[in-house]
């Protein structure tokens, strides 16, 4: 500024004290106003609601549309085709009952689906009443099968079911029919094919259910088939027996014969059980086993009988256990292994192999006390009669007189023989391979006693842990299966079978639990 111009009458004046005030506010009103914050929580709000509008949109627009909704379409379009051509039921699923329900399984929801099953059923109707009318009796049965099925209306389906039993009486010739079975029935010929008295009775029977002479005809048919189910329970054919009385209560359960000829039979299965019972408490094992194996035959899930074999097998573990205290170590072995084919999940069968595999234990530690030459020349005859039971291909039986038997007595006398373990490595590829057909056969009985054998005779750590493993598996797939059945000490038995073969096997703890929750739930 120069000095000698006039002053500016709006100059502020320095001196005066709301001189910088009034130069602020000036230059406030013409600074730019300043931007507001950003909105930083706005903007991840609609961000995240974009996302969710667009998953949205693909889900509605992608999934929905392009996908199930035009399967669905071509599902039912495809039926509506089928249904045009007539194709209602087809096994290979173009029929269009299949593609409905397949239309129907894809969206439960779409009233469509059933709306066209519900054309089906009516077009099953109108499909019988044509076969009908063609004559084709067989196409009508199966058309009316369709339309119930599919809960057709039962006023439309009854009337053509019974005009279809009018006409196929009237052209099926009753009269013959008749004769034929009187003829048949004169002949012995009672049942098991369909020329027989009682299947040509009840066609006669479904046609005309009034029909006098063929009523009459089947009850007496029916008590001479009663007739021969008593014969064989006179002559202990209880299976027999069982048969035929099935079978004439599938003809008529009414029958008046029927309920002594069932009493007779109930009265011939307790006597057999009392028998069996004598026979195992008179130590006659072998007897009772057959015994009870009848009954199973009659009835398998007869529990009783299932008892008694588990009793005839701890029968057979203390013969075991008898013959192994005196060092009889071929007929504990076959004792033993009869218990084992009865109920390898037996206490008593384990504890008896526990005490022969003691006993050959405290055998092998007199076996030093004989002299050198003699326990040689003992060691060199078993290897020799090992080597002809290995040619004769009896690796594991029989008792006693097997290869397995005869090297592992080898082992008791000489385990630190040279020719004794060259014996044992081979025999075991055939032991390895009798485990691997026992596992496939699920004869898990036979494969535990190869992995023992496998265990005997030296067979690698490694191989045996992985074979423990698959058996205990087994047990375990066994348990589930008895625990559905619900055999809960069947399930327990087989938990305690995997667990002693190999402790840590996957999956025990939690089929355990659920043995215990089985239980719970029982008590």
């Amino acid at each position: 500024m120069n000095r000698d111009s006039p002053p500016d009458p709006n100059a502020p004046d320095a001196a005066s004290p709301s001189a910088p005030l009034r130069a602020d506010a000036r230059l406030s009103r013409h600074r730019p106003p300043e931007p507001p914050a950003r909105p930083w929580k706005w903007i991840l709000f609609a961000a995240i609601v974009a996302v969710l509008v667009l998953i949205v949109l693909v889900r509605l627009l992608v999934v929905d549309r392009f996908w199930p909704e035009t399967r669905s379409q071509s599902l039912l379009d495809r039926a509506a085709t089928a249904l045009v051509e007539g194709r209602l039921d087809e096994s290979d699923g173009t029929g269009a009952r299949q593609l409905y329900e397949a239309a129907q399984a894809l969206d439960p929801d779409d009233a469509r689906p059933r709306a066209g099953l519900g054309r089906v059923s009516q077009a099953a109707v109108t499909a019988a009443q044509a076969a009908l009318d063609a004559g084709r009796f067989d196409d009508a049965h199966r058309a009316l099968m369709l339309a119930r099925e599919l809960a057709a209306p039962r006023e439309a389906v009854d009337a053509v079911a019974d005009a279809l039993r009018e006409r196929e009486a009237a052209d099926a010739g009753l009269d013959t029919l008749l004769l034929q079975a009187q003829a048949a029935q004169a002949q012995g010929r009672l049942d098991g094919d369909a020329s027989a008295a009682l299947p040509l009775y009840r066609r006669i029977l479904i046609l005309q259910p009034a029909n006098a002479d063929a009523l009459r005809g089947r009850d007496e048919t029916l008590a001479t088939l009663l007739e021969q189910a008593r014969a064989a329970l006179r002559g202990g054919d209880l299976r027999g027996a069982g048969d035929l009385i099935a079978a004439a209560r599938a003809y008529d359960a009414g029958h008046v014969d029927l309920p002594d000829t069932e009493a007779r039979l109930t009265e011939e299965l307790d006597a057999l059980r009392g028998r069996a019972a004598a026979s195992l408490a008179a130590d006659r094992v072998e007897r009772s086993v057959a015994e009870w194996r009848t009954l199973l035959a009659f009835d398998p899930e007869d529990a009783g009988a299932q008892r008694g074999l588990v009793d005839a097998a701890a029968a057979y573990a203390h013969r075991a256990e008898r013959h192994a205290r005196d060092f009889n170590f071929a007929d504990a072995g076959a004792q033993l292994r009869e218990a084992m084919a009865l109920a390898p999940d037996s206490d008593a069968v384990r504890t008896a192999a526990a005490h022969v595999e003691r006993s050959r234990a405290r055998h092998a530690q007199l076996a030093p006390r004989l002299p050198a030459a003699e326990r040689g020349r003992r060691v060199a005859v078993l290897l020799r009669e090992a080597a002809a039971a290995e040619a004769r291909g009896d690796l594991l039986t029989p008792p006693g007189e097997s290869a397995y038997d005869r090297i592992r007595a080898a082992q008791l006398l000489a385990p630190d023989d040279a020719t004794v373990a060259r014996a044992s490595a081979r025999l075991l590829p055939s032991v390895r391979a009798c485990f691997d057909t026992g596992l496939r056969a699920n004869n898990l009985a036979r494969a535990r006693s190869c992995l023992d054998a496998r265990t005997a005779l030296g067979d690698d750590a490694g191989t045996l842990h992985e074979s423990r493993r698959r058996l205990a598996q087994r047990w375990l797939a066994i348990g589930d299966e008895r625990l559905g059945a619900g055999n809960l000490a069947g399930a327990e038995a087989a938990l305690t079978l995997a667990r002693e073969i190999d402790p840590g096997v996957p999956g025990h703890a939690e089929f355990a639990r659920r043995v215990r929750t089985a239980s719970v739930r029982s008590n």
